[in-house]
């Protein structure tokens, strides 16, 4: 799968991180927050538990769930 990833800055220079399958539009429930474009379609393995760069967890599980995937902000 490949992903389209934005971030935004949250405190202290830490970032979250949200996954959005490629050529999707940011889901409604966050566009009312500053994200920023980080990587255009990345590659995501089909057997990935994690994207460990953007401490994302179970990123297929949370986009099948939700249409995204997004850091969880107390494993930061």
């Amino acid at each position: 799968m490949r992903v389209d990833i934005y971030r935004r800055a949250e405190h202290d220079g830490i970032f979250s991180y949200l996954a959005v399958p490629e050529g999707k539009l940011i889901p409604e429930e966050v566009t009312n927050t500053d994200w920023q474009l980080e990587v255009r379609a990345s590659e995501v393995a089909d057997d990935a538990d994690a994207l460990p760069h953007y401490h994302i967890e179970q990123p297929h599980q949370q986009i099948a769930a939700k249409g995204y995937a997004i850091t969880g902000l107390k494993d930061m």
